[in-house]
């Protein structure tokens, strides 16, 4: 049975993350809010969980699932050869609206999908997100939202696609930004943007001057 709880109120917000985290540990769904927009997330390490995540989206396995963390200290038990960009785009972008791609830890006992070796990664700036993910560990997220539709900015939207393939929502109330995370790619020799979203090209480059926008 589906659960939904109201996280301005601060009982129901911690009945609500007790109730969201056992979930995610039995490999259900949780819809939480993020300072972009609602996701619906996934224990990381939860190949049934990642499953259900991308069959409620009507998504493939072609397109892998980012995974969020709630520590940046996470980053170096999930990627491998993190470079000095990559760390200090960390450093002065996270928590917030930045997504990284890194190589992932060949020993790590995951499948988001069809990730070549590779993960996207974040740090939301949301309270809610960052507790829950603190309690869960990393959780493969994506956007609240069919495959198809728009990503739902309140909890409301996201009940109204994705139903009772979750096991609970937490409310957060509006999305504050619905503007994507930016997303830099550092596996290769030079950082490139991917994506231009809530954090500009030029802002970006006053950490990583040579940063590159992908053809």
């Amino acid at each position: 049975m589906t659960s939904r709880f109201d996280c301005d109120d601060p009982a129901e917000r911690v009945r609500g993350l007790e109730q969201a985290a056992q979930a995610a540990r039995r490999g259900e769904l949780v819809v939480l809010p993020t300072d972009t927009v609602y996701g619906i997330g996934a224990d990381a390490f939860s190949p049934g969980g990642v499953a259900a995540l991308l069959a409620a989206k009507g998504r493939g396995r072609d397109m892998p699932v980012p995974v969020l963390v709630g520590s940046p200290r996470t980053v170096e038990g999930l990627a491998t050869d993190i470079t000095d960009a990559g760390r200090r785009l960390v450093e002065a972008f996270w928590p917030g609206a930045l997504t990284i791609v890194v190589n992932q830890q060949p020993s790590l006992a995951w499948d988001l999908g069809d990730t070549d070796g590779t993960v996207a990664l974040r740090m939301p700036l949301h309270p809610v997100a960052i507790e829950l993910l603190v309690m869960v560990g990393p959780m493969a997220v994506s956007s609240a939202n069919r495959s198809g539709e728009l990503p739902a900015t309140t909890c409301d939207e996201a009940v109204d696609q994705l139903g009772d393939s979750v096991r609970v929502y937490l409310d957060g109330g509006p999305a504050g930004d619905p503007v994507p995370s930016s997303i830099v790619d550092l596996t290769g020799p030079v950082p490139l943007l991917l994506r231009s979203g809530a954090i500009d090209l030029e802002t970006l480059r006053t950490v990583v001057p040579d940063l590159q926008v992908a053809p």
